[in-house]
Protein backbone atom coordinates (compact mmCIF):
# COMPACT_ATOMS: atom_id res chain seq x y z
CA UNK A 1 0.00 0.00 0.00
CA UNK A 2 1.71 3.10 -0.97
CA UNK A 3 0.95 6.18 1.66
CA UNK A 4 -0.92 8.89 1.04
CA UNK A 5 1.46 11.50 2.43
CA UNK A 6 4.52 11.77 3.73
CA UNK A 7 6.39 12.44 7.20
CA UNK A 8 9.02 15.33 6.97
CA UNK A 9 10.84 14.72 10.06
CA UNK A 10 13.88 16.47 11.59
CA UNK A 11 17.19 14.94 13.08
CA UNK A 12 15.95 15.29 16.82
CA UNK A 13 15.87 12.21 18.79
CA UNK A 14 12.40 11.69 19.26
CA UNK A 15 12.46 12.35 15.40
CA UNK A 16 14.73 9.58 14.50
CA UNK A 17 12.96 7.22 16.85
CA UNK A 18 9.40 7.55 14.60
CA UNK A 19 11.61 6.43 11.13
CA UNK A 20 13.27 3.64 13.64
CA UNK A 21 10.34 2.58 14.52
CA UNK A 22 8.54 3.37 11.13
CA UNK A 23 11.16 0.81 8.85
CA UNK A 24 10.31 -1.34 11.88
CA UNK A 25 6.68 -0.97 10.90
CA UNK A 26 7.93 -2.27 7.32
CA UNK A 27 7.91 1.43 5.90
CA UNK A 28 10.02 3.04 3.83
CA UNK A 29 12.62 6.06 5.13
CA UNK A 30 14.76 8.18 3.45
CA UNK A 31 17.58 9.61 5.28
CA UNK A 32 20.80 11.46 5.16
CA UNK A 33 24.18 10.47 4.19
CA UNK A 34 27.28 11.80 3.99
CA UNK A 35 27.28 11.01 0.02
CA UNK A 36 23.82 10.91 -0.91
CA UNK A 37 19.60 10.79 0.48
CA UNK A 38 19.50 7.01 0.82
CA UNK A 39 15.83 5.13 0.62
CA UNK A 40 15.96 2.60 3.70
CA UNK A 41 13.99 -0.47 4.49
CA UNK A 42 14.78 -3.23 6.72
CA UNK A 43 17.27 -5.64 4.92
CA UNK A 44 15.62 -8.76 6.25
CA UNK A 45 11.66 -7.67 5.87
CA UNK A 46 10.66 -9.54 2.09
CA UNK A 47 7.64 -7.16 2.12
CA UNK A 48 9.27 -3.91 2.16
CA UNK A 49 12.33 -4.68 0.49
CA UNK A 50 9.69 -5.41 -2.48
CA UNK A 51 7.90 -2.22 -1.75
CA UNK A 52 11.50 -0.48 -2.01
CA UNK A 53 11.90 -1.65 -5.62
CA UNK A 54 8.56 -0.81 -6.69
CA UNK A 55 8.62 2.26 -5.01
CA UNK A 56 12.33 3.29 -6.88
CA UNK A 57 11.09 1.36 -10.00
CA UNK A 58 14.09 -0.85 -9.43
CA UNK A 59 15.24 -4.13 -11.35
CA UNK A 60 14.83 -7.11 -8.95
CA UNK A 61 17.92 -7.71 -10.11
CA UNK A 62 19.94 -5.11 -9.48
CA UNK A 63 21.65 -5.49 -5.74
CA UNK A 64 21.18 -2.56 -3.37
CA UNK A 65 23.56 -1.77 -0.49
CA UNK A 66 23.16 -2.69 3.27
CA UNK A 67 23.45 0.17 5.64
CA UNK A 68 25.20 -0.94 8.88
CA UNK A 69 25.61 1.56 12.20
CA UNK A 70 29.06 0.09 13.44
CA UNK A 71 31.77 -2.23 11.69
CA UNK A 72 31.32 -4.68 15.11
CA UNK A 73 28.00 -6.17 12.63
CA UNK A 74 29.90 -6.72 10.17
CA UNK A 75 29.92 -10.67 10.96
CA UNK A 76 26.58 -10.71 11.28
CA UNK A 77 26.00 -9.94 7.44
CA UNK A 78 29.19 -11.31 5.75
CA UNK A 79 31.02 -14.24 6.16
CA UNK A 80 34.57 -15.65 4.45
CA UNK A 81 35.64 -11.66 5.12
CA UNK A 82 39.31 -11.08 3.92
CA UNK A 83 42.13 -9.21 5.60
CA UNK A 84 42.25 -6.54 3.21
CA UNK A 85 38.33 -6.04 3.58
CA UNK A 86 38.79 -5.58 7.53
CA UNK A 87 41.95 -3.34 6.72
CA UNK A 88 39.58 -1.28 4.68
CA UNK A 89 36.49 -1.00 7.33
CA UNK A 90 38.90 -0.13 9.93
CA UNK A 91 40.56 2.56 7.46
CA UNK A 92 37.26 4.53 6.25
CA UNK A 93 34.07 3.50 8.14
CA UNK A 94 32.37 5.12 9.38
CA UNK A 95 32.98 6.52 5.74
CA UNK A 96 32.13 6.53 1.86
CA UNK A 97 33.29 2.81 1.13
CA UNK A 98 31.00 -0.12 0.30
CA UNK A 99 32.50 -3.62 0.38
CA UNK A 100 31.13 -6.63 -1.62
CA UNK A 101 31.03 -9.62 0.26
CA UNK A 102 30.27 -12.83 0.58
CA UNK A 103 27.08 -12.93 2.31
CA UNK A 104 25.95 -14.65 5.36
CA UNK A 105 22.64 -17.17 5.55
CA UNK A 106 21.18 -13.63 7.19
CA UNK A 107 20.84 -11.75 3.75
CA UNK A 108 17.71 -12.38 1.73
CA UNK A 109 18.13 -12.74 -2.24
CA UNK A 110 16.29 -9.38 -2.17
CA UNK A 111 18.69 -7.53 -1.31
CA UNK A 112 21.67 -9.12 -3.85
CA UNK A 113 19.30 -9.60 -6.48
CA UNK A 114 20.32 -13.29 -6.28
CA UNK A 115 24.48 -13.06 -5.97
CA UNK A 116 26.38 -15.09 -2.93
CA UNK A 117 27.58 -11.58 -2.56
CA UNK A 118 26.65 -8.25 -0.60
CA UNK A 119 27.25 -4.68 -0.37
CA UNK A 120 27.87 -3.24 2.88
CA UNK A 121 28.89 0.88 4.45
CA UNK A 122 29.13 2.18 8.20
CA UNK A 123 27.86 5.63 6.60
CA UNK A 124 29.46 8.80 8.29
CA UNK A 125 26.74 11.08 9.14
CA UNK A 126 25.09 11.45 12.48
CA UNK A 127 21.87 11.31 11.38
CA UNK A 128 22.15 8.06 9.81
CA UNK A 129 24.21 6.63 12.45
CA UNK A 130 21.37 7.53 15.21
CA UNK A 131 18.51 5.97 12.77
CA UNK A 132 20.61 2.88 12.32
CA UNK A 133 21.10 2.70 16.51
CA UNK A 134 17.76 2.97 16.86
CA UNK A 135 16.66 0.47 13.84
CA UNK A 136 19.31 -2.49 15.96
CA UNK A 137 19.70 -4.45 12.38
CA UNK A 138 20.89 -3.31 8.26
CA UNK A 139 18.90 -1.15 6.43
CA UNK A 140 18.82 -1.90 2.78
CA UNK A 141 19.07 1.88 0.83
CA UNK A 142 19.82 2.59 -2.35
CA UNK A 143 19.96 6.08 -3.56
CA UNK A 144 16.23 8.05 -2.31
CA UNK A 145 15.19 8.70 -6.37
CA UNK A 146 13.43 7.59 -8.94
CA UNK A 147 16.09 4.35 -10.10
CA UNK A 148 18.22 5.64 -13.20
CA UNK A 149 18.07 9.42 -12.40
CA UNK A 150 19.74 12.04 -10.27
CA UNK A 151 20.42 11.01 -6.95
CA UNK A 152 19.37 13.00 -4.26
CA UNK A 153 21.53 15.58 -2.13
CA UNK A 154 18.64 17.27 0.00
CA UNK A 155 15.46 16.04 1.41
CA UNK A 156 13.71 18.73 -0.71
CA UNK A 157 14.98 16.76 -3.52
CA UNK A 158 13.44 13.30 -1.85
CA UNK A 159 10.40 14.97 -1.07
CA UNK A 160 10.00 16.27 -5.38
CA UNK A 161 11.05 12.92 -6.49
CA UNK A 162 9.18 10.61 -4.19
CA UNK A 163 7.06 12.69 -1.83
CA UNK A 164 3.75 10.68 -1.06
CA UNK A 165 5.67 7.33 -1.80
CA UNK A 166 7.33 7.04 1.59
CA UNK A 167 6.31 7.17 4.64
CA UNK A 168 9.11 9.34 6.08
CA UNK A 169 11.97 11.29 5.28
CA UNK A 170 14.42 12.83 7.75
CA UNK A 171 16.45 15.64 6.97
CA UNK A 172 19.77 16.39 7.93
CA UNK A 173 20.87 19.03 5.56
CA UNK A 174 22.96 19.07 1.94
CA UNK A 175 24.87 15.88 1.57
CA UNK A 176 28.74 17.01 2.23
CA UNK A 177 29.81 14.75 -0.52
CA UNK A 178 27.58 14.78 -3.03
CA UNK A 179 28.24 11.25 -5.14
CA UNK A 180 27.95 7.98 -4.07
CA UNK A 181 30.36 5.49 -2.27
CA UNK A 182 33.57 3.57 -3.92
CA UNK A 183 32.50 -0.45 -3.90
CA UNK A 184 35.29 -2.49 -3.60
CA UNK A 185 34.81 -6.01 -4.13
CA UNK A 186 37.80 -8.93 -3.54
CA UNK A 187 39.20 -11.30 -5.77
CA UNK A 188 41.31 -13.86 -3.83
CA UNK A 189 41.68 -11.70 -1.28
CA UNK A 190 42.71 -8.77 -3.64
CA UNK A 191 40.66 -5.48 -3.77
CA UNK A 192 38.87 -4.51 -7.12
CA UNK A 193 37.52 -1.36 -7.55
CA UNK A 194 33.70 -1.25 -9.01
CA UNK A 195 32.84 1.97 -8.90
CA UNK A 196 35.24 5.03 -8.38
CA UNK A 197 34.04 7.53 -5.22
CA UNK A 198 35.37 9.96 -3.25
CA UNK A 199 38.06 7.41 -1.43
CA UNK A 200 40.01 6.79 -4.24
CA UNK A 201 42.56 4.27 -5.52
CA UNK A 202 45.27 5.65 -4.18
CA UNK A 203 44.19 6.32 -0.72
CA UNK A 204 42.77 2.51 -0.74
CA UNK A 205 46.38 1.12 -1.65
CA UNK A 206 47.93 3.71 1.08
CA UNK A 207 45.42 1.89 3.73
CA UNK A 208 46.59 -1.48 2.58
CA UNK A 209 50.31 -0.09 3.12
CA UNK A 210 50.91 -0.17 -0.90
CA UNK A 211 49.19 -3.24 -1.78
CA UNK A 212 48.00 -3.83 -5.77
CA UNK A 213 44.39 -2.52 -6.56
CA UNK A 214 42.62 -3.82 -9.33
CA UNK A 215 40.09 -1.58 -11.45
CA UNK A 216 37.17 -3.16 -13.28
CA UNK A 217 35.33 -0.02 -13.28
CA UNK A 218 35.73 1.55 -17.02
CA UNK A 219 34.05 4.51 -17.76
CA UNK A 220 30.59 3.41 -19.49
CA UNK A 221 30.72 1.45 -23.17
CA UNK A 222 28.59 -0.66 -24.64
CA UNK A 223 30.28 -3.64 -23.00
CA UNK A 224 29.12 -2.63 -19.62
CA UNK A 225 25.36 -2.42 -19.54
CA UNK A 226 25.54 -5.40 -17.19
CA UNK A 227 25.80 -4.36 -13.47
CA UNK A 228 26.85 -6.91 -10.53
CA UNK A 229 27.20 -4.55 -8.07
CA UNK A 230 25.04 -1.29 -7.61
CA UNK A 231 24.97 2.24 -9.51
CA UNK A 232 27.30 0.57 -11.96
CA UNK A 233 24.66 0.44 -15.25
CA UNK A 234 26.48 2.00 -18.37
CA UNK A 235 23.38 5.13 -18.10
CA UNK A 236 22.62 5.85 -14.62
CA UNK A 237 22.52 9.41 -12.27
CA UNK A 238 21.10 10.88 -15.97
CA UNK A 239 19.07 13.70 -15.62
CA UNK A 240 16.46 14.13 -18.11
CA UNK A 241 17.34 16.61 -20.19
CA UNK A 242 20.13 15.26 -22.84
CA UNK A 243 23.45 15.73 -21.45
CA UNK A 244 26.39 15.78 -24.07
CA UNK A 245 30.32 15.95 -22.85
CA UNK A 246 32.89 17.84 -24.65
CA UNK A 247 36.09 18.89 -23.80
CA UNK A 248 37.09 22.50 -23.84
CA UNK A 249 38.16 22.68 -27.52
CA UNK A 250 34.69 20.54 -28.22
CA UNK A 251 32.90 23.07 -26.63
CA UNK A 252 33.95 26.03 -28.44
CA UNK A 253 33.50 24.13 -32.07
CA UNK A 254 29.82 23.32 -30.51
CA UNK A 255 29.35 26.99 -30.00
CA UNK A 256 30.75 27.52 -33.58
CA UNK A 257 28.56 25.16 -35.05
CA UNK A 258 24.88 25.61 -33.55
CA UNK A 259 25.11 29.50 -33.83
CA UNK A 260 25.98 28.82 -37.79
CA UNK A 261 22.11 27.86 -38.23
CA UNK A 262 19.14 29.76 -38.28
CA UNK A 263 18.20 30.51 -35.04
CA UNK A 264 20.65 28.43 -33.22
CA UNK A 265 18.25 25.56 -35.22
CA UNK A 266 16.18 26.36 -32.31
CA UNK A 267 18.39 25.10 -29.25
CA UNK A 268 18.44 26.17 -25.64
CA UNK A 269 21.40 24.78 -24.13
CA UNK A 270 22.71 24.54 -20.48
CA UNK A 271 26.80 24.88 -19.81
CA UNK A 272 28.61 23.17 -16.95
CA UNK A 273 32.21 24.55 -17.13
CA UNK A 274 35.22 24.49 -15.44
CA UNK A 275 36.03 28.31 -16.60
CA UNK A 276 34.03 31.18 -16.96
CA UNK A 277 31.78 32.06 -19.75
CA UNK A 278 33.36 34.65 -22.28
CA UNK A 279 30.65 38.23 -21.73
CA UNK A 280 28.26 36.76 -24.37
CA UNK A 281 28.70 33.38 -24.96
CA UNK A 282 25.87 32.42 -27.35
CA UNK A 283 22.32 33.60 -27.18
CA UNK A 284 20.80 30.30 -27.45
CA UNK A 285 23.10 29.48 -24.10
CA UNK A 286 20.37 29.96 -21.51
CA UNK A 287 22.69 29.54 -18.85
CA UNK A 288 26.31 28.97 -18.01
CA UNK A 289 27.55 27.22 -14.55
CA UNK A 290 31.14 27.63 -13.95
CA UNK A 291 32.08 24.58 -11.63
CA UNK A 292 34.22 24.50 -8.72
CA UNK A 293 37.99 23.57 -9.57
CA UNK A 294 38.43 20.68 -6.90
CA UNK A 295 37.09 17.56 -7.29
CA UNK A 296 35.58 17.24 -3.43
CA UNK A 297 33.35 20.30 -4.65
CA UNK A 298 32.54 19.43 -7.62
CA UNK A 299 31.18 16.36 -6.35
CA UNK A 300 29.21 17.98 -3.90
CA UNK A 301 27.44 20.62 -5.56
CA UNK A 302 27.36 17.78 -9.06
CA UNK A 303 23.63 16.60 -8.40
CA UNK A 304 22.17 19.82 -7.01
CA UNK A 305 23.43 22.07 -10.25
CA UNK A 306 22.23 19.18 -12.68
CA UNK A 307 19.05 19.21 -11.06
CA UNK A 308 18.64 22.70 -10.95
CA UNK A 309 19.57 22.72 -15.05
CA UNK A 310 16.90 19.73 -15.67
CA UNK A 311 14.42 22.36 -14.25
CA UNK A 312 14.86 24.88 -16.96
CA UNK A 313 13.23 22.48 -19.83
CA UNK A 314 16.68 22.97 -22.41
CA UNK A 315 17.22 21.64 -25.18
CA UNK A 316 20.42 19.87 -23.68
CA UNK A 317 23.08 20.49 -20.89
CA UNK A 318 26.61 20.74 -22.53
CA UNK A 319 29.34 19.54 -19.97
CA UNK A 320 32.94 20.52 -20.02
CA UNK A 321 35.09 17.06 -19.44
CA UNK A 322 37.17 16.64 -16.16
CA UNK A 323 40.51 15.89 -16.00
CA UNK A 324 41.49 12.27 -16.63
CA UNK A 325 43.31 11.62 -13.54
CA UNK A 326 42.65 9.84 -10.13
CA UNK A 327 41.07 12.14 -8.08
CA UNK A 328 38.46 13.37 -10.61
CA UNK A 329 37.16 9.77 -11.12
CA UNK A 330 34.10 9.75 -9.49
CA UNK A 331 33.34 12.97 -10.97
CA UNK A 332 33.94 11.76 -14.52
CA UNK A 333 32.52 8.11 -13.67
CA UNK A 334 28.97 9.82 -12.81
CA UNK A 335 29.65 12.78 -15.59
CA UNK A 336 30.22 9.13 -18.47
CA UNK A 337 26.71 7.97 -17.02
CA UNK A 338 24.75 10.18 -17.29
CA UNK A 339 25.46 11.18 -20.79
CA UNK A 340 25.79 7.26 -21.86
CA UNK A 341 22.96 6.36 -25.13
CA UNK A 342 22.48 2.59 -25.10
Amino acid sequence: MVPSSTQLLGSAPLEIETAAQCLKAGGLVAFPTETVYGLGADAENPQALAKLYAVKGRPTHHPVIVHLASVAQLPQWAVDIPEAAWVLAKAFWPGPLTLILKRSRRVPDAVTGGQDTVGIRVPDHPVALALLSAFGGGVAAPSANRFGRLSPTTAQHVLADLGGDVEAILDGGPCQVGVESTIVAFREGQPIILRPGIITENQIQQALQGGAVASSAPLPSQASTVSRAPGTLASHYAPRTPLRLFSGQELQQQFADVQAKPCGGGERIGVMALRKASASPAFFCETWIEMPDTPEEYARLLYATLRDLDALGLSSIWVERVPADTPWAAVADRLARAAFVG
